[in-house]
């Protein structure tokens, strides 16, 4: 079976490819994928601990090294390492670092590079380095509607209660249960709520489930 090279490609903001992709000398020997949840913590008056409420998804992180050696070749180790580092930096035409997939056999991991560190340990006799350890982390991103088209499309289908965080609103919690923000108005009428702008923190709703 052939040896499947692992490669950088950096995208345009509708997901095709911009210019050429970023090809690793070797493969890493090994990468680890961290995904994490975030919750709130609401005290409530008489209970022991606090009340944690799921508020998001965290985005996954990719975190692996990247090994560079140009020593047979004679060749400066950072016109390769340059390329990878370059993710760091504005694209011009997207005014942003760009969004970039690792690919590498069935695994498509797409994110932008969040963060770096370049480790140089071998050099020639004028100091040229041949060398290298890239350490990178990439994050995972998704656009909104990526986002959107990936979660099911059902509601709520049994009465829930939602404890109001700072900073909630009606269109915000609807968008949440329901995956549509449109959709506030039961909230607000099972909870006899007249002015949906003001929702104090800590008062707990009800979530009805949509009639269907």
């Amino acid at each position: 079976m052939a040896l499947e090279r692992a490669y950088l490609q950096p995208l345009n903001v509708d997901g095709t490819p911009k210019g050429g992709r970023i090809d690793v000398l070797f493969n890493p020997a090994e990468y680890s994928i961290q995904k994490n949840n975030q919750f709130a913590e609401t005290p409530l008056l008489g209970l022991p601990t606090p009340i944690r409420q799921f508020t998001s998804g965290g985005a996954e992180t990719l975190t692996l090294d990247l090994f560079f050696d140009t020593y047979e070749k004679g060749e400066d180790v950072r016109l390769y390492t340059d390329k990878v580092a370059g993710l760091l930096n504005i694209d011009p035409d997207l005014h942003a670092p760009p969004t970039v997939k690792f690919i590498w056999g069935k695994l498509e991991f797409k994110g932008v590079l969040e963060q770096i560190t370049k480790k140089f340990t071998l050099f020639l006799a004028d100091g040229v380095p041949v060398r290298a350890t890239l350490s990178v982390t990439f994050k995972e991103y998704k656009t909104i509607q990526e986002q959107l088209e990936s979660r099911p499309l059902q509601s709520a289908d049994r009465t829930k209660s939602r404890v109001v965080q700072e900073g909630d609103s009606l269109w915000l919690i609807a968008a949440l249960e329901y995956d549509d923000p449109t959709l506030w108005r039961p909230i607000a009428d099972a909870n006899i709520i007249d002015n949906p702008r003001l929702l104090t923190p800590g008062m707990a709703l009800v979530i009805p489930p949509l009639e269907r």
